[in-house]
């Protein structure tokens, strides 16, 4: 999926809405596994639900490794189901030496290989250019960098203070040199947005894709007040708060519910913040 063509979607649907795949088979709804494959039926009714609301998908790939064999089947039933229009994001973290993240990268991108093909993966930049390029080798796929997360312990290391700022700010302004809006996005977390703004004026025009919107206690107005940019520039994403909004038979409706309400929250502030 090229920028433009996510723009499209966001403006189609009024929303830039990602809904976290964060499938945990603890808690899926009991009636749920007695079927041949739980994790996917779950996965199937959220995304039958949610798909009017959102434009993006992001399986958490842990909850699906975690399960063996087993769980990437379901993984791959799951990234075949999702509709073409929508963009889909392996949340697996992944980042290590050149070779390494080469095979990481033809993990998620090639379907040849692994039997899924995803439209971007999330990276770590802390082993540096060797270890994210290789994913970019990949045409028309995408990078998601983190650089500042919603998490606890995230400023042990991502505002460490450096001759040019704090590193979080080395992490933007380098990773520019190897791709530009166009293959490369940011993770920064919904709970940061007093940094939102500053980070727009070092990536002005990439998207962010902002976690912790919902279960996390994130401002989805203060992201997008500070996060919006001319091609809204914002992916936000909501995982807990979606997909286990109910437990029961109609747990599904309730998620439906759940993300409707976001995206109802998301079309007014694409009228008060797109930016001309």
């Amino acid at each position: 999926m090229t920028y433009e063509a996510l723009f499209e979607q966001i403006l189609t649907k009024r929303s830039y809405l990602c809904v976290g795949l964060d499938t945990d088979i603890k808690k899926i709804p009991s009636h749920l596994l007695k079927e041949q494959d739980p994790i996917f039926a779950f996965n199937k009714q959220i995304i039958d639900a949610t798909a009017e609301y959102c434009v993006s998908y992001k399986p958490n790939i842990a909850f699906y490794e975690a399960l063996g064999a087993k769980g990437w089947e379901s993984l791959q039933k799951t990234i075949e189901y999702i509709p073409k229009s929508h963009f889909t994001i392996a949340d697996a973290k992944r980042g290590d030496i050149g070779n390494t993240s080469g095979l990481y990268a033809r993990t998620f991108f090639d379907p040849k290989s692994s039997g899924l093909d995803f439209d971007a993966v999330t990276v770590a930049p802390y082993m540096g250019s060797d270890s994210v390029l290789p994913f970019l080798e990949f045409e028309e796929k995408w990078v998601i960098l983190l650089a500042l997360t919603s998490n606890a312990g995230s400023s042990d290391f991502q505002r460490l203070k450096t001759e040019n700022g704090a590193l979080f700010e080395e992490v933007l302004r380098i990773s520019q040199t190897w791709a530009g809006a166009d293959r490369m996005i940011y993770v920064v977390g919904a709970t940061q947005t007093q940094d939102i703004a500053h980070i727009r004026t070092i990536a002005p025009a990439h998207f962010l894709l902002v976690p912790g919107v919902g279960a996390q206690g994130g401002n989805l107005e203060e992201v997008s007040r500070f996060g919006m940019n001319k091609s809204c520039g914002l992916l936000v994403n909501a995982s807990r708060s979606i997909i286990y909004a109910g437990n029961g038979v109609d747990f599904a409706l309730h998620a439906g519910l759940e993300a409707k309400k976001l995206q109802e929250e998301m079309s007014v502030y694409l009228d008060k913040y797109l930016t001309a």
